[in-house]
């Protein structure tokens, strides 16, 4: 790393304490302009160079600092961020209420679908109920029906048993006949 010495020195440390005064000698008339310096966009004159005090406890500086005038498009500026942030919100509680309107029609579609449902189910219970007594009411009857299957079982059981005996006899004539 280089230090500057010398000339060099100097120029920066006045740079660093007078930077107005370092501009403006730049721009000095015989710098080759003759008009007089206005600042650009028609602002106001640079603030100041900062002041600068020394203590005496080893020459530490401090600095104050330098208040710019207020640009005057920071005010037009500033109302337009106001209006498009406004336009955002509108925009952002405009998606969150149709979000909410948006859920209350499917709750209320859910609603009625679950009052079709419990309709459908009371219906389906009220059938139940009936085909219940039904079956109770014709329950004396099937009863009968399988007592009658029990005696028809019985006599179907009786009569292979006489068509045997009555074979057996038949054997039996049909031995003495021959005899």
């Amino acid at each position: 790393m280089a230090t500057a010495t010398g000339d060099e020195a100097a120029a920066m440390d006045s740079i660093s304490r007078a930077p107005a005064a370092h501009l403006s000698a730049l721009n000095a008339p015989g710098a080759g302009t003759s008009q007089p310096e206005t600042p650009p966009d028609g602002a106001e004159a640079a603030a100041p160079a900062p002041k600068k005090s020394t203590s005496g406890d080893g020459g530490v500086e401090t600095a104050e600092e330098a208040v710019e005038p207020a640009d005057p498009d920071i005010n037009e500026l500033c109302s337009d961020m106001f209006e498009k942030m406004s336009v955002f919100l509108q925009g952002e509680l405009t998606a969150t209420c149709e979000d909410y309107r948006l859920l209350e029609n499917m709750n209320k579609l859910t609603s009625l679908k679950y009052m079709e449902m419990k309709d459908i189910s009371i219906n389906i219970s009220r059938n139940l109920q009936d085909l219940n007594n039904k079956y109770a009411s014709l329950q004396p009857y099937l009863d009968q029906i399988n007592e009658i299957e029990e005696h028809v079982t019985s006599l179907e059981q009786s009569a292979y048993k006489l068509d045997a005996y009555s074979k057996k006899l038949e054997a039996r004539f049909k031995k003495l006949e021959k005899r």
